[in-house]
């Protein structure tokens, strides 16, 4: 068996002379499989100092590109994990200050540059944005591989055109160059390139070539001592081996997974026992299996053959493992482990024993008020932890959500998920095709509209109106929508016309998240549960019965006496 891919790295960062250090670095060399797999990351990313919250910016870059890269799927090439993943993080950070900051301005938003280095197989993957930069050592000089994203509107003013965080929309250079053993590659922020020259640089990575870290340090040390007037961070990174391409690691190297087979009861599979299979569509096919391992069941999951020419199901489908792999919630299921090398398309699940919530709904037909709020708690928190990833599910429906043995309701299914900065493969018109179950879905998607948090709310809703009556607030009217008047037609049934004891405050909470409108919904999930357990002062109001149910003998009584009062108005009037 051929030696790994083997590097050296070496990292210095300062703040120098500014307050705080708004720079962030970081490396991640994984072990196997995700090493052969993946390969090795390298990431640097510079704040601006107009912002006081850049460092922030800078952080959660680094940090996200390097765990969120290595969960992609392997089926992904590195060109499309790493914009995936910075899309993502883009739209986040931008997210974040539209948030926090009253009158958005990008100079004191989440903001920052971005050098992404990935070395894999025989190839190194560079992904940029800013005005940092990446160099090669090549013939004893330095080798610019970046172009700076900044405007000199004179000799000593500029700025930025290009950032992370910076916009909605977000452009990203990418480069791909063939690599050998011996190659050393820099990134670093202007606080180095801009006070050191091309020699300084060589000659200390040579005479420190044992040690990278101590070549890095030396380098900032001579920037700062040239009167850098900025935070100062630099990475070097040296190959020191590659693995021996063949057949095997070019078919890697382009990601081109074979579908798997179909299978069946018994059948081992990629290092999997299939024990059964669960569920079959036109779309995918589900199994119970077991890890031969580890001995660990879960669920696996494969794409349907038929479509294995449909680039835009294959994109969602691969999506899937990776929106798992970014979010950590108990009331969301979990990825399976990745310990070894995958062969095939598929993706898996941990097992929840328990049962969906539709046939839970079916053994218990009149759950109390507390039984539905326990539920959609925890239906919500999960909704809540897409929601903060900058992601929406759109497909929630009692189908995907599973109560365990242990109590705990858990999402399925992320075949809808939609995360926000990431532009799929598929057409515009495929784009705005209804991705989840219609009956739960909001009206603005039947008009062509993306969705949003609302959309959620809508779904969360709908189901806890269900649960309550045993119907759909709109029946299937809300499938007949075309055009934006047809809202107007949806008229909301109060849940307290079923007959049961449930209080008007709580029936307005769920009329609020279901309203036909999306601007007149709650915005996230946790207003709508919290609502649905504190009576809103608004609600109460409207909670008091007027007078003629409250006591009809004095309503008709006060009818009577008033009328009297005009009848002897009027014979008064006569009689003068």
């Amino acid at each position: 068996m051929s030696e790994q891919l083997k590097v050296s790295t070496g990292q210095c960062s300062d703040k120098g002379v500014k307050a705080i250090n708004q720079d962030f670095h970081a490396v991640h060399t994984p072990t196997l499989p995700l090493l052969e797999s993946k390969g090795v990351a390298m990431a640097l990313a510079d704040g601006i100092s107009s912002s006081n919250v850049s460092q922030d910016a800078s952080a959660t870059a680094v940090q996200s590109f390097l765990s969120d890269y290595f969960s992609t799927s392997e089926a992904w090439s590195v060109k499309t994990s790493g914009l995936r993943v910075l899309e993502a993080t883009n739209s986040w950070l931008h997210a974040q200050a539209r948030r926090n900051l009253r009158s958005y301005d990008p100079n004191k938003g989440y903001v920052c540059t971005f050098n992404g280095l990935v070395i894999k197989s025989r190839t190194a993957h560079i992904f940029h944005v800013g005005d940092s930069r990446v160099y090669r050592v090549a013939d004893e000089q330095l080798e610019q591989l970046t172009t700076d994203h900044r405007f000199y509107t004179s000799e000593d003013q500029s700025y930025l055109t290009r950032a992370l965080g910076m916009d909605t929309q977000l452009e990203i250079d990418y480069l791909s160059l063939s690599v050998n053993v011996g190659d050393i590659f820099i990134s670093a922020t202007d606080g180095i390139y801009e006070f050191v020259s091309d020699k300084l640089v060589i000659s200390t990575i040579n005479k420190y070539s044992s040690d990278l870290d101590r070549a890095a340090r030396e380098i900032l040390e001579a920037a700062r001592d040239n009167n850098s007037d900025d935070n100062l961070t630099i990475q070097i990174l040296r190959i020191d081996h590659l693995l021996d391409q063949n057949k095997e690691d070019v078919h890697q190297q382009l990601t081109e997974l074979p579908f798997p087979p179909s299978l069946k009861a018994r059948d081992e599979f990629d290092g999997y026992n299939i024990l059964r299979k669960i569920h079959s569509s036109p779309r995918s096919h589900v199994y119970l299996a077991k890890d031969t391992e580890t001995e660990q069941t879960l669920i696996l999951k494969t794409p349907s053959g038929e479509l294995r020419d449909n680039t835009a199901y294959l994109e969602r489908f691969l999506l899937e493992d990776w929106i798992a792999r970014r979010i950590d919630s108990p009331y969301v299921v979990r990825p399976g482990p990745s310990h070894r090398v995958r062969n095939f398309i598929y993706v898996t699940t941990e097992y929840i024993e328990g049962q969906t919530l539709d046939q839970w709904m079916r053994d218990h037909p009149e759950p109390t008020l507390e039984q539905v709020r326990e539920v959609m708690e925890q239906a919500a928190r999960g909704v809540q932890a897409f929601h903060r990833l900058e992601m929406l599910h759109q497909d929630l429906k009692p189908d995907n959500l599973m109560i365990g043995n242990d109590g705990i309701v858990r999402i399925l299914d992320f075949g809808s998920t939609r995360v926000a900065g990431i532009t799929e493969i598929d057409t515009p018109l495929e784009r705005l095709t209804l991705l989840g179950t219609a009956q739960y879905s909001a009206p603005e998607y039947f008009l062509g509209a993306q969705g949003s948090t609302e959309s959620d709310v809508y779904a969360l809703g709908a189901i806890t109106y269900e649960l309550l009556t045993g119907r759909l607030p709109y029946g299937s009217d809300v499938a007949r929508i075309t055009k934006r008047k047809d809202l107007n037609k949806l008229h909301y049934t109060s849940v307290r016309t079923c007959g049961r004891a449930i209080p008007v405050w709580v029936d307005e909470a769920i009329k609020k998240a279901v309203h036909p409108k999306r601007a007149m919904r709650y915005k996230e999930p946790a207003e709508f549960i919290y609502d649905l357990r504190n009576p809103n002062s608004v609600y109460l109001q409207k909670s008091r019965p007027p007078v003629m149910e409250r006591d009809p003998v004095k309503f008709w009584q006060g009818v009577s006496f008033i009328l009297l009062i005009l009848v002897l108005g009027l014979l008064y009037e006569r009689l003068v």
